[in-house]
């Protein structure tokens, strides 16, 4: 007897080899997809009738600071370094191991409220981001962060708590959580001390996740410091493989490109942050075009200020179509495929796709509303027109997290007024 069945929808299987079901069924069963067809023979506990709605795999947010929900509005329409220096550097300062814990729960809230199944992040007490997501249900792929500043005290300090937490928290929570290495950025940690975080993470099996050339400032300090940018460091002293997740890369040349392309990096796409802080737009159709694996990532609320990735899913389309010059850029399956098949690619998930042995992480987005008549194609509908809070069902694992718009494993109340309170406590406490 299977666990759940989801029948009478549209299924969006983003499985090149299979297509979409007009009016499809989907069967669950020990956290796994087991069937997918038109009708199913299966009997289930669970039965959800979903005429009207679209299931599809659940998005992948491969770039948050989750618990910087705290910081949703906190310093908007700044040039980045006053934002930087004089408002969220001061803020994370008195950030405290409950803050981090308030935020990131209120991030998982939003991203199951919003459609996203899965994300990667990279913060301060990352334990605590880590007892988020397994109260949640959601899953993760975490990271401390490690900010050496040539400093090789702090570094090892940074590494030591990296590889600690990279061992406590690998395979939790069921399986949901993976853990990587996070090292800051090529700007913000030494040649030196990227080769040890690279060999640490050999050593552990453990992905990397790291900032690549977000701005100009990044490229120009590189260029001062090394005579070569970002990208070129880290490939000489042999950091790049498809164990690494590279976001931003923004300030890429064509050679860089070629470089992440032969290393097999996975690159997670942030317009949104990238257009807030006029960080530039990173060439994404000439990496896709390349064969680079692109996916979508938010970044953190304080640079975005939400963690919608329909949202983002739009932005990127017309971003690139603008920059381009050229409407068919980034088309809406492309563009959806880099949120859910691409995304669990870079994390190095089984998911991404609806399809018989993958994990039942998908999602049922009611498109019974006015903004969504007529419907003449789904997946422009789900990329153009579609918002977060069209999701109605989110699944993880095979787990129900929200049914029919209804949070099912948290208090939604109390997330939100214990996420409002560490706000302003944490803002008295800069301001004091």
């Amino acid at each position: 007897m299977a666990d759940i069945i989801i029948k009478n929808a549209y299924v969006l299987t983003m499985d090149p080899d299979a297509g979409d079901l007009k009016n499809g069924t989907v069967v669950i069963e020990d956290g796994k997809i087991t069937e997918i067809g038109e009708k199913t023979k299966e009997h289930a506990e669970t039965v959800i009738d979903a005429k009207g709605s679209v299931v599809m795999p659940g998005l992948v947010n491969t770039h948050t600071h989750a618990a910087m929900t705290l910081f949703r509005g906190y310093a908007d329409d700044l040039q980045l370094a006053e934002w930087l220096e004089k408002h969220i550097w001061p803020a994370e300062a008195q950030l405290r191991a409950e803050d981090v814990y308030r935020g990131s729960l209120l991030a998982c809230l939003e991203m199951i409220r919003s459609g996203t199944t899965s994300f990667a992040d990279m913060y301060f007490f990352m334990d605590e981001t880590a007892k988020a997501v397994e109260a949640s249900g959601i899953r993760a792929s975490l990271s401390h962060g490690l900010i050496e500043l040539w400093n090789k005290e702090k570094g090892e300090t940074d590494l030591k708590e990296g590889k600690r937490f990279v061992r406590a928290w690998q395979g939790a929570a069921d399986g949901r959580i993976k853990t990587m290495y996070g090292p800051h950025a090529p700007n913000t940690c030494s040649d030196e001390y990227l080769e040890k975080v690279k060999e640490e993470a050999r050593k552990d099996g453990a992905g990397i996740h790291i900032h690549v050339l977000e701005t100009e400032a990044e490229l120009l300090a590189m260029k001062e410091r090394y005579g070569k940018c970002s990208v070129h460091m880290l490939d000489d002293i042999g950091f790049f493989g498809p164990d690494v997740l590279a976001a931003h890369c923004v300030w890429l040349s064509d050679g860089d490109i070629e470089v992440l392309r032969e290393k097999g990096v996975n690159v997670s796409h942030n317009p949104i942050s990238n257009m807030k802080l006029a960080s530039g737009t990173a060439p994404i159709y000439k990496m896709l075009e390349r064969g680079v694996n692109v996916s979508l990532g938010t970044d953190g609320c304080a640079s975005n200020n939400n963690l919608d990735l329909f949202e983002e899913m739009k932005t990127a389309a017309l971003l690139h179509k603008l920059s381009t010059g050229n409407p068919t850029a980034l088309p809406a399956r492309q563009v959806l495929k880099m949120a859910t098949v691409n995304g669990a690619k870079a994390l190095g998930t089984e998911s991404g796709m609806l399809k018989a042995g993958m994990k039942a992480d998908l999602i049922i987005v009611d498109m019974k509303k006015p903004h969504l008549t007529p419907c003449f194609d789904v997946p422009s509908h789900l990329v153009y027109s579609a918002g977060g809070s069209d999701v109605r069902t989110t699944i993880v694992d095979g787990k129900v997290l929200m049914d029919d718009y209804r949070v099912l494993v948290m208090d939604e109340q109390k997330v939100i007024e214990e996420a409002q309170k560490a706000a302003e406590e944490l803002a008295a406490r800069v301001n004091a």
